[in-house]
């Protein structure tokens, strides 16, 4: 699944908790002319004033007050929007632009409050409620196929760095508890993050995208996750496909975030796929899925690995080999067998087997390669012979009688003694070639298989 798409918009129910009105309490207006300074009109923010402004032109007052004063937010976004358009340096901008944002916000409209908190924070660079909307929306705008999804995510990577940057500078809304007010502060820190994270992950930083999305996850209480966000954590802890060596993996974790996005995916049909896709990355770091059950059950009912957590990788080829070498009688291997141990093994297990079939008269099948009148080249497994590719050079003492000499493509059944070989890549020498009278050809041995651990990205 290459691309997010987000079916549940948090809307924001997800940042409601963080607005405070940007209007008087109920009972209040902003200093008129004839009143000395009170109640602050505008929601405290990083450069909240000390005191309440003071509008000194009763008309600007009139219209301010008309409008902040009206019940019904389509009312009051008509009268906001006439007052700044009339006074568009008020002392009240920043005050009825929030509101503005909230009102346009509450009516569901995305657009309208998009631009709001954009013309909000262009009067308050510090504003971090409007921060956190603008990286919000336009994050969520680039992850549901938006046309200007380039331009979207590069506008919230923006606002997600101002963001992180003015909320030390936060201060507590009046009449907010320390426990709301720091509630507060995580859940903008998460939808900062999550800005930049999706920035980064669709940019191939995966190092950024998978610091800025853990710390978007963890900032956020489980029952919260969101799907958007925890799906691309795991994304960024798999990698680019195919690897980069200069990328370390992080398979566990990808594993486990995988299996943690499924469980909070919008609808069963994705919960499937991703659970599908999580054993994938298990099987293919582990070599099987022995063991997939627990893992399974031990992601789904914790939002984050628990200390020591691991999973075992799977068996190196060079651990194989060692294994292969020590479990089987060298002469009674297959070549594919051979071929393994000798390209893979330390060389305490090339030893082993080279020292326990040199020299000996073995009996093999093979597809012909090329041929001449002294010499064979022959594809001996099953993967070589897929690749048109000799891994073994049969040699003659006499030279083979011309009808006797097989077509390229050919199947063989061959008669020689190994007598040096290469690693890599593999190539074995065999001396004191036969051609055996062909009965019914052999299945080609099959390489033995290899799990091989993911690449370095």
């Amino acid at each position: 699944m290459k691309k997010i798409l987000v079916t549940v918009v948090l809307g924001v129910a997800a940042f409601a908790a963080a607005q405070t009105p940007a209007q008087p309490p109920q009972g209040q207006t902003p200093a008129s002319p004839s009143q000395p300074a009170a109640q602050p009109a505008q929601a405290p923010s990083a450069a909240a004033p000390a005191q309440a402004p003071v509008i000194k032109d009763p008309a600007e007052y009139n219209a301010y007050v008309g409008a902040i004063g009206q019940k019904d937010p389509a009312a009051q976004i008509s009268g906001l929007e006439a007052f700044l358009t009339q006074y568009p340096n008020s002392i009240m901008k920043v005050a009825a632009l929030q509101t503005l944002m909230g009102d346009y916000q509450q009516t569901n409209n995305q657009a309208k409050t998009i631009d709001a908190a954009t013309k909000l924070v262009a009067a308050d660079p510090t504003n971090v409620r409007a921060m956190a909307l603008l990286a919000y929306f336009n994050r969520l705008k680039a992850q549901g196929g938006d046309a200007n999804a380039t331009q979207d995510l590069a506008d919230a990577k923006k606002y997600g760095q101002m963001g992180l940057d003015s909320l030390p500078k936060f201060t507590k809304p009046e009449g907010t508890s320390d426990a709301d007010f720091q509630k507060m502060k995580d859940q903008m820190t998460g939808i900062f993050n999550a800005a930049i994270g999706i920035a980064a992950l669709t940019n191939k930083d995966y190092d950024t995208a998978r610091k800025a999305l853990r710390a978007a996850v963890d900032s956020t209480p489980d029952s919260q996750k969101d799907f958007s966000v925890v799906y691309p954590l795991a994304l960024a802890y798999a990698g680019p496909t195919p690897a980069d060596p200069k990328l370390t993996p992080d398979p566990i974790n990808a594993i486990w975030f995988a299996v943690r996005a499924s469980t909070v995916a919008p609808n069963a049909q994705y919960q499937t796929q991703i659970e599908k896709y999580a054993k994938g990355l298990y099987i293919k770091y582990h070599g099987g899925d022995d063991g997939w059950a627990d893992v399974l059950a031990q992601a789904k009912a914790n939002p984050t690995p628990p200390p020591g957590f691991t999973i075992k990788p799977a068996p190196t080829p060079a651990e194989q080999a060692h294994n292969m070498a020590i479990a089987t009688d060298p002469t009674k291997m297959d070549f594919a067998q051979w071929e393994f141990i000798l390209s893979n093994g330390a060389q305490a297990d090339q030893d082993l087997v080279w020292n326990a079939v040199k020299g000996k008269a073995v009996q093999l099948n093979g597809t012909v390669i090329k041929a001449t009148a002294t010499e064979f080249d022959i594809a001996g497994s099953s993967d070589d012979i897929d690749a048109k590719k000799a891994d073994i050079t049969l040699t003659f003492e006499e030279k083979v009688p011309l009808k006797l000499i097989p077509k390229e493509g050919a199947s063989l059944d061959f008669q020689g003694e190994p007598a040096s070989y290469t690693p890599n890549p593999f190539m074995m020498t065999m001396e004191k070639g036969k051609l055996l009278k062909a009965a019914a050809p052999a299945a080609p041995a099959k390489k033995a298989p290899v799990h091989h651990k993911p690449a370095s990205r």
